[in-house]
């Protein structure tokens, strides 16, 4: 590991390189990246939909879900929460707002997409009648309680979720090597998970998952039985979740890492040259 302040001039680096990127590149990793985040949180969801207690449940959602952004950031992608971290680069003066904001519009739509067609394939793919549709029921009870929070909860949830995103982004552009990524990966994204805060990617597949296993009639009766709300529709995803969410996880990613490491360590460093000149 190389310490922070080495972090905070090699993330400012990282910040031009992901401006420079033709939209086309940009858009292909986006939606990589979507799907990768998608493939963990379906992973993550069927191997703790019959967990014997509810914190174990957590413990191996987030596990699991942890290989979703090891594939981002080792495989090669582009993620919206991720890069909050290049506000550095904004405010070292590497990139323009320009910059900015043509990478977060850009990625945001390819994780969208990545994540919906992952989504749409395991709608077709027969695996959520899995354990007698449990598997599926569970996919709708995750999208129901992830719209029935209220605008102000999912916001403080998202800000939390990206805290703890951008600080994993963050160790591990500290790291060398594939195990020291992946260890300082694994435990922020583990932490976060198990704490239920709220990832706007990994929502763009619970949300849409659970509307596509609404369509099947075995599982939304399977969800019925198992006191879930059928109130699922795209509606309530975009606006009741999606809207606070990632406003949540672009406040906690610019502000509690981004801005304040920039702070911490770029800022001083700013002052002395201007105190001098």
């Amino acid at each position: 590991m190389v310490s922070p302040k080495e972090i905070t001039i090699r993330v400012s680096e990282m910040a031009k390189a992901k401006a420079s990127l033709p939209w086309i590149s940009l858009l292909v990793l986006a939606f990589l990246a979507g799907a990768f985040i998608a493939f963990a949180a379906q992973g993550s969801t069927l191997v703790a939909q019959d967990a014997p207690s509810f914190g174990l449940g957590r413990l191996v959602t987030g596990s699991v879900f942890a290989t979703g952004l090891m594939l981002v950031i080792m495989a090669g992608g582009e993620l919206f929460t991720g890069n909050s971290l290049m506000t550095v680069g904004l405010l070292d003066h590497a990139i323009r707002p320009g910059d900015l904001l043509r990478n977060w519009s850009v990625v945001y739509a390819g994780n969208f997409a990545g994540s919906v067609f992952v989504a749409y394939l395991m709608a077709w793919s027969g695996l959520w009648r899995l354990n007698g549709g449990k598997v599926g029921a569970s996919v709708i009870s995750i999208a129901t309680a992830k719209v029935s929070l209220t605008f102000g909860q999912a916001f403080v949830r998202g800000i939390l979720c990206n805290w703890l995103v951008c600080l994993a982004v963050w160790m591990a552009a500290g790291a060398s090597g594939a195990a020291g990524k992946a260890v300082t990966i694994f435990f922020p994204i583990m932490l976060f998970v198990a704490s239920g805060f709220e990832h706007s990617v990994a929502n763009m597949y619970y949300i849409p998952a659970g509307i596509f296993a609404m369509t099947d009639p075995s599982l939304s009766l399977a969800s019925l039985a198992a006191g879930s709300s059928p109130a699922l529709t795209w509606g309530s995803f975009l606006w009741k979740n999606l809207l606070p969410v990632t406003l949540g996880n672009v406040t906690g990613g610019v502000l509690f890492v981004a801005v304040c490491y920039w702070v911490a360590f770029a800022y001083p460093s700013r002052s002395r040259q201007r105190f001098q000149a």
